[in-house]
C-alpha cells in the first residue's frame, strides 16, 4: 500500500489544472490489521509535498496527531511539521468574546463560566474548545463566542492580529501534513467553488481515510438549505452586536425588525405537519394553495432587514458580515422554496425536515459525481481514497461510480492478515428461522439471541438497524440475563464503551454510529450479533430520488444502490469483531435472506472468510474449542 501511494505521489502531474481528469487517483481497500494509516503517512511525509489527510471521525484525527505522527517522527529521526485543523466553530472568536463579555445581560452562571474562560485565554495558544474539558458538549455559551465563518469580519475585525483562526491559518501554511475531517474539507471545497477562501492552504495531495463516507458528506456541502435555526442564529448575533455597537434608537429599530423576521419565519414553519422526519418538499408544496405568497413574505422580510443593515454598515463598522448572511439566507430560501424552472431539474431533490423545535428546507444534489469532478479532481493533483470497506463482492464498481471515478482508475484490495478461517465463525440461523418481515421474527430473534449469549457468556456487541428493534430486544434481555445489559441512549457513547470494555461479561446493544469506530480488542468483545441486513429506509426523499435516477437511466435501483450500500454497512458492523491478531469469536447475522434470496450471495461474497455454521450446537462446539485452547 505504501509503495502504491509513493508511486502515485512521485509520478509527474497529468492533464491540465481545471480539467476533470487532472487528478491522479488511487483507491485502496485495506482491511483491519493492514496498518493503513502508517502505510499512507510514510510516503506522504517522504514525498515532501503538502498533503491533507481527511478522516470521518475525531477519534482517527486524534490517533494520527497523538500516536502515528509522533511515532514516525521518532523512527525517521526528524520533526514532522503537522497540524490538526478543525472546523472554525471549534475555536473561540476574540471579537465575539469581547462583545459577549461586555454585555449587561450576563447571568450569574454565565459569569462563572466567563471567568474560567478569561483565565484560559491567558494561557491558550490555540483557542480550541477541546482544551475546556469542563465545558458541557451542549453548552449554550459556546455558540455565542465561537468563530463561525458566516460571522467572521475578516480584515475589518479589530482583533484580527490576535485571531486564533488567523494563527491557525499561518500554522497550516507552514505545515506539510494537515489532518482534517471530511466535513471541513468539503466545506472548504464548496466555499472555494463559490469564490470564498477558507482555512486550508493549497495542497498537492489529499488522502481520504474512511472514504466510504464521502458521498454522504459531499451531498451535504454541494446542496443548499434554509432553516429556522439559521434565522435564530442570525437574529441572536444581530441583537448582541446592535446592543453593544449601535446607538439605542438605531439598535431598537434593527432588533425590532429582526424579531419581526423571526416571528414571520415561525409562522411559516407552522405550515408544516408536526410529525418528525424527512419528507418530499415538492409533494408538500403541491398541497399548499398559498405557498408562493408565504415564501415571498419571508424573503421580503429578509430583504428589508438586509437593506436596513446595509444602511448601518455605511455608518458603523463590522456590519457587512451580518448583511451578507441575511442576503444569503434569502437566496437559499428562494433557491429551495421557489426555484426557477430551469434550476428545479432532476439533478436536485427538494425535501424538508421537521425536528422537535425547528423546520429546515433543503435542495440536495441527486448525484455528487459531477460536483467532485469539477471541484476536487480538477484542482488537486493527487487523490487517494482508502477505507477498510470500499468494495462490494470484491470489486470497486459501486464506489467508483458514486464518486465519479473512471472505471479505469487504479485500485488495490488488501485482505486482512487476521486468521478468520481458524479463529472465527459466521452464524446464520437455520432455514426455518423467520425472515425479518415475518410476524414471528421478533419473538424468535429474542430467543435465539438469548441462546447465543448463554454460549458466549455475554461478551457481545449487538447491532440493530432501528431503535425499535433495539428497544424490543433490550427489554427482553434485561429481564432474563445475569450479565450487565448496556443500551445505547442510557449513557454517553464513551461511557458505554468504557463499561463494555471493563465489564468483560457485559452485552452492549446499539444502532447507527456503533456500527463503526468501536475498537475493543480482547475477550470483552467475543461476538458481534447483527439483527438483519442493514438496508436503508427507502422512504427517505434523497434515497428515493437516487433510486428514481437509476431507474430513469435504465438501471435497477435495488441492485445498483440499495444492495451495495447495505453491503458496505454490514462489512463495517462485522469489522468490529477482529481488532487484533489474537482476537477470536463469532459473527452472527440473524437474517436467513443471506441464503434464501439471490442477492444474499453478494453479501456472503463480501464477508470475511469465516466458516459458516447454521445451528447452535456448532456455535457451542466452536466456543468450547476456543476455551480449551
Amino acid at each position: 500500500m505504501a509503495e502504491a501511494i509513493q508511486e502515485l505521489l512521485l509520478a509527474p502531474d497529468q492533464g491540465v489544472p481545471g480539467s476533470p481528469d487532472y487528478a491522479k487517483i488511487l483507491v485502496v481497500e485495506a482491511e483491519t490489521g493492514i496498518g493503513k494509516s502508517l502505510a499512507y503517512l510514510v510516503p506522504a511525509i517522504l514525498s515532501g509535498k503538502r498533503v491533507v489527510v481527511s478522516t470521518a471521525t475525531i477519534n482517527l484525527q486524534d490517533q494520527l496527531i497523538e500516536k502515528e505522527l509522533p511515532l514516525l517522527g521518532r523512527i525517521l529521526g526528524k520533526e514532522i511539521p503537522a497540524v490538526c485543523v478543525k472546523g472554525r466553530q471549534n475555536y473561540l472568536c476574540l471579537y465575539r468574546w469581547f462583545q459577549y463579555r461586555s454585555s449587561p445581560q450576563l447571568s450569574i452562571v454565565d459569569n462563572d463560566e466567563c471567568d474560567r474562560i478569561e483565565k484560559w485565554l491567558k494561557r491558550t495558544e490555540t483557542g480550541d474548545r477541546a482544551e475546556l474539558d469542563w465545558l458541557a458538549d451542549r453548552s449554550p455559551l459556546w455558540p455565542k463566542i465561537s468563530a463561525h465563518s458566516h460571522q467572521c469580519l475578516g480584515g475589518e475585525c479589530p482583533e484580527s492580529g490576535s485571531c486564533f483562526i488567523n494563527r491557525l491559518r499561518r500554522n497550516a501554511a507552514a505545515a506539510r501534513i494537515l489532518v482534517v475531517n471530511h466535513h471541513l474539507y468539503f466545506s472548504d471545497l464548496s466555499l472555494r467553488q463559490r469564490g470564498y477562501g477558507e482555512l486550508l492552504p493549497r495542497h498537492e495531495a489529499v488522502i481520504f481515510d474512511e472514504a466510504h463516507h464521502l458521498e454522504s458528506v459531499a451531498t451535504t456541502f454541494f446542496g443548499r438549505s434554509f432553516s429556522q435555526y439559521q434565522v435564530y442564529d442570525l437574529i441572536g448575533d444581530l441583537t448582541q452586536q446592535a446592543q453593544t455597537e449601535l446607538p439605542p434608537t438605531i439598535a431598537d429599530r434593527l432588533v425590532g425588525q429582526g424579531q419581526g423576521v423571526k416571528q414571520r419565519v415561525d409562522r411559516f414553519a407552522t405550515l408544516f405537519p408536526a410529525i418528525r422526519g424527512r419528507f418530499n418538499l415538492k409533494e408538500f408544496v403541491h398541497q399548499q394553495k398559498d405557498w408562493h405568497e408565504e415564501v415571498v413574505l419571508v424573503a421580503e422580510g429578509l430583504q428589508r432587514l438586509a437593506d436596513d443593515i446595509a444602511s448601518c454598515s455605511r455608518e458603523y463598522e463590522n456590519w457587512h458580515a451580518i448583511e451578507n448572511r441575511t442576503r444569503e439566507l434569502r437566496e437559499n430560501l428562494l433557491f429551495v422554496g421557489l426555484p426557477e424552472p430551469e434550476v428545479m431539474s432532476e439533478s436536485y431533490v427538494y425535501w424538508y425536515e421537521r425536528r422537535e423545535r425547528a423546520v429546515s428546507l433543503s435542495a440536495t444534489p441527486v448525484d455528487v459525481a459531477e460536483d467532485l469532478r469539477t471541484t476536487l479532481y480538477s484542482g488537486v493533483p493527487n487523490c487517494i481514497f482508502t477505507s477498510a470497506t470500499l468494495a462490494t463482492a470484491h470489486n470497486f464498481d459501486f464506489i467508483c461510480k458514486r464518486l465519479g471515478l473512471a472505471s479505469s482508475v487504479t485500485t488495490l484490495q488488501l485482505k486482512s492478515p487476521f486468521d478468520y478461517q481458524k479463529r472465527t465463525i459466521l452464524y446464520v440461523p437455520e432455514k426455518q428461522f423467520p425472515e425479518p418481515s415475518s410476524e414471528g421474527y421478533a419473538a424468535r430473534l429474542n430467543e435465539y439471541i438469548e441462546s447465543l449469549l448463554s454460549i458466549t457468556a455475554g461478551r457481545a456487541l449487538i447491532l440493530f438497524t432501528s431503535f425499535k428493534g433495539m428497544d424490543g430486544v433490550a427489554e427482553y434481555l434485561q429481564e432474563r440475563l445475569a450479565y450487565p445489559v448496556l443500551v445505547q441512549g442510557t449513557a454517553s457513547r464513551a461511557r458505554l464503551l468504557s463499561r463494555f470494555r471493563e465489564e468483560i461479561d457485559s452485552v452492549l446493544l446499539a444502532v447507527a454510529s456503533f456500527w463503526e469506530g468501536v475498537d475493543i480488542p480482547g475477550e470483552s468483545l467475543s461476538s458481534v450479533i447483527i439483527d438483519k441486513l442493514p438496508f436503508e429506509v427507502p422512504s427517505d426523499p434523497v434515497v428515493q430520488a437516487r433510486m428514481q435516477a437509476i431507474t430513469n437511466a435504465g438501471g435497477n435501483p435495488f441492485f445498483d444502490l440499495q444492495v451495495p450500500r447495505a453491503v458496505l454497512a454490514l462489512r463495517q458492523g462485522v469489522g468490529r469483531l477482529m481488532r487484533s491478531s489474537r482476537d477470536a469469536g463469532m459473527i452472527a447475522v440473524m437474517d436467513t435472506r443471506l441464503f434464501t434470496k439471490q442477492y444474499g450471495r453478494v453479501f456472503l461474497k463480501s464477508m470475511p472468510p469465516s466458516p459458516v455454521v447454521r445451528n447452535l450446537e456448532d456455535v457451542q462446539s466452536f466456543f468450547d474449542e476456543l476455551e480449551k485452547n
